[in-house]
């Protein structure tokens, strides 16, 4: 059963946000990202996700995504700057806690930041990278509305290359309904 984007918002991402960051951090949502990060890694993510989050200069946002009806927070998406190709374009990337899996919550979470990083009207384009045989992160990006422009070399986490897909939205284009 799929969830209705009305099902879901997102939240700035805040100080009180750790304990969702560590319990994403399961092998199992971690596989396709080099693995689970160690405490230390964890508290500088942390760190980077509340001050991006309060930042207002565009360069980005990460956010919570919160169950309407519960208030529970169940996974987390955000966007933020980075030179792709020679351009200044946003990414993307999102992760959904394993027991709410398979019920369009990153659909609708990515639909929701989509629009956060539309309304900053700063970059043309967000990217997303999955690995090719992340088949639900790359169903996201296809029920979005991204376009997949091909495969590439991405590099993450820093220091491991890795084949990707690179998925392009334009935000200047009014968005279409899928």
């Amino acid at each position: 059963m799929e969830i209705k984007a009305s099902a879901v918002r997102i939240e700035p991402w805040s100080e009180g946000d750790f304990g969702l960051l560590r319990a994403a951090n399961a092998p199992e949502l971690m596989e396709h990202l080099g693995g689970p990060e160690t405490e230390e890694q964890l508290v500088k993510r942390h760190a980077r996700y509340v001050e991006l989050s309060s930042d207002r200069t565009g360069r980005g946002r990460m956010y919570r995504i919160v169950l309407e009806e519960s208030g529970e927070s169940v996974g987390s998406v955000g966007f933020w700057e980075r030179t792709w190709q020679g351009e200044e374009v946003y990414e993307t990337g999102w992760g959904v806690l394993l027991g709410f899996q398979g019920r369009g919550i990153a659909t609708s979470g990515t639909r929701a930041v989509v629009e956060a990083a539309r309304a900053e009207h700063k970059h043309r384009y967000l990217h997303a990278f999955p690995p090719p045989d992340n088949l639900p992160s790359n169903a996201v990006c296809r029920k979005v509305g991204f376009e997949l422009v091909g495969e590439c070399d991405f590099e993450y986490p820093p220091g491991h290359v890795a084949v990707s897909n690179d998925w392009r939205l334009d935000l200047c284009r009014a968005e279409r309904s899928s």
